[in-house]
């Protein structure tokens, strides 16, 4: 981003620890660590419910390489939802004290993931695109997919072929309407790739 000489006016990210650092990081590296940075839960990566905790082989050994895509890859199917006395439901965690439980996740497939991601980036992010600023968003892998299915007009049934290459800048350029008018990944295109096929090869058995 630096070597591309953007510049941005306000950034986004999670309430998570990786994503928080991602964005430190790379406004750092562009000296633009001074700007205003809003975070929000729902910006968080999807919730797995009872798999979280889990990497993505260890689900593939314990449940099958089918279960686990339908779970990881389907748009509707959530994984087995986690009680709200769990440690792994967000209401055990203090990053999430002043937000009402019953609004916290205890387990999310895709479309829950859209439903939060897409009118948050509505209310937040939309009315500065059309005042004119540069906007950097530092999330998630589905939180990502969610926002770029929305903004690409990506179905239901394509959604689950795309993987998000971890660490790598993807630019909107968009009209005055917000209309996508181009779109691309920045860095080295053997670099991409290699990281997609990371992405989407985590299911995979070892």
């Amino acid at each position: 981003m630096a070597a591309a000489g953007l510049v941005f006016d306000v950034a986004h990210t999670s309430l998570l620890t990786r994503a928080v650092m991602t964005c430190h990081l790379a406004l750092s590296g562009m000296g633009q660590v001074w700007l205003p940075v809003e975070r929000h839960w729902k910006w968080n990566e999807r919730h797995y419910g009872a798999l979280q905790g889990l990497d993505k082989a260890a689900t593939t050994a314990q449940h099958g390489e089918e279960q686990t895509k339908i779970w990881r890859r389907s748009y509707d199917v959530p994984p087995p939802a986690v009680d709200m006395s769990s440690p792994e439901h967000p209401a055990s965690d203090p990053r999430y004290r002043l937000v009402n439980p019953a609004d916290l996740p205890a387990t999310e497939c895709l479309k829950d993931v859209v439903e939060r991601v897409v009118p948050h980036f509505h209310a937040t992010v939309v009315p500065q695109l059309r005042a004119g600023l540069n906007v950097l968003v530092a999330a998630h892998g589905n939180s990502l997919r969610a926002l770029v299915m929305a903004l690409e007009n990506i179905s239901s049934e394509n959604i689950a072929e795309l993987n998000i290459p971890t660490g790598v800048p993807r630019l909107y350029k968009l009209s005055d309407s917000l209309a996508v008018n181009e779109v691309t990944y920045l860095g080295d295109a053997e670099k991409i790739k290699a990281a997609t096929d990371a992405v989407a090869n985590q299911a995979k058995p070892k």
